[in-house]
């Protein structure tokens, strides 16, 4: 199975004749990166994306090869923003599904369906999450009701607008919840661009993360990154990628969060306070990202296909679901979690 790699330090990727080797650059007493540390090969055959958190050195040869071998490349900067994306070429493309993308989101009837569906997915899975932690003596009752009376509502939207907006009181008392939840840190309201607190740096840490591996989950269908639903398109991002993570936010981000903080695998020291803003460091990181990747392997028994599914694979299927959708072959039901 080829496996995702993180690229912490600051380094250069080449290509070996039919391997690649990073080599990190070490600090000298100056704090400057200047000296290349001990290399690293990895076997092409074993990797399928590489997510780049630190300065990255490579040519336009490393980028041929990556793209033959169908290896992405994920950029985050400094403020653990999501930058942009290396994709291998388009090998899938299918003008056929082009034009049902893009007839569905001309016609404002067709695309508030699928716009609603994203949302009753994402609410679905908000309460199941909730539940789970109700069931654990976290009083989150008040908040489920009340999540309950806006989601009465979203049969009657008139427009996407008013859907985003019934969405956005849904989530921040979704978002209410997560004090009671959490033994450790205080969220208090959310905050991004920049985060000002432990909490909400891992909710923007961990949604950009989601993001990234279901634009990954497109780009091996059909479907055009670029064409969205609920999230309007625009220039310079994948916002159908936006649409979908929606349904897996809850499932993936939101409970890899409470695991990490309840279980005091990520603490205080995990975390810079710069500047008004709240970010994790390079260790936090590297704890974050292997919690999350423990848990898109993690597998379950799939109603419909009678067999075990990671986490990881279901975000593909939830993308055969919707181009299934648009070419009228099956009405989309986004995934709701059933345990």
């Amino acid at each position: 199975m080829r496996k995702t790699y993180y690229l912490f330090n600051p380094g250069t990727l080449e290509r070996k004749d039919n391997t690649l080797k990073f080599t990190p650059f070490e600090e000298d007493g100056n704090g400057e990166m200047s000296r290349p540390g001990q290399p690293r090969y990895l076997p092409v055959e074993d990797v399928a994306e590489f997510y780049v958190f630190g300065s990255l050195r490579a040519n336009s040869a490393l980028y041929n090869f990556l793209g033959q071998m169908d290896i992405a490349v994920h950029f985050f900067d400094y403020y653990e923003n999501y930058t942009g994306s290396f994709m291998p070429r388009d090998g899938l493309l299918s003008g056929r599904m082009l034009l049902a993308q893009t007839a569905a989101y001309q016609d404002p009837a067709m695309r508030l369906e699928i716009a609603r569906k994203f949302i009753e997915g994402a609410v679905f899975n908000m309460k199941k999450t909730l539940k789970y932690y109700e069931n654990r003596g976290k009083d989150t009752s008040p908040m489920a009701m009340l999540m309950d009376g806006y989601a009465q509502k979203i049969p009657e939207t008139k427009n996407v607008a008013e859907l985003m907006g019934i969405e956005g009181n849904i989530r921040q008392t979704y978002y209410d919840a997560f004090s009671l939840i959490i033994d450790a840190f205080d969220m208090g309201g959310r905050t991004k661009q920049p985060p000002r607190n432990e909490v909400n740096a891992l909710i923007s840490f961990g949604n950009m993360m989601c993001y990234s591996q279901c634009l990954r989950a497109i780009h091996q269908t059909q479907l055009n990154p670029t064409i969205s639903y609920l999230h309007t398109p625009g220039e310079r991002r994948y916002s159908l990628s936006l649409d979908i993570t929606e349904v897996f936010k809850p499932i993936l981000v939101d409970r890899v969060i409470f695991k990490v903080l309840n279980k005091k695998e990520i603490q205080t020291e995990h975390f810079d306070n710069k500047m008004n803003r709240c970010l994790l460091n390079q260790k936090g990181k590297k704890i974050f990202v292997k919690a999350f990747e423990d848990r898109l392997n993690e597998t379950f028994q799939h109603r419909t296909l009678g067999r075990n599914v990671s986490y990881r694979h279901l975000m593909k299927l939830e993308c055969y679901k919707l181009a299934k959708h648009l070419l009228k072959m099956e009405e989309y039901k986004p995934f709701k979690m059933y345990w």
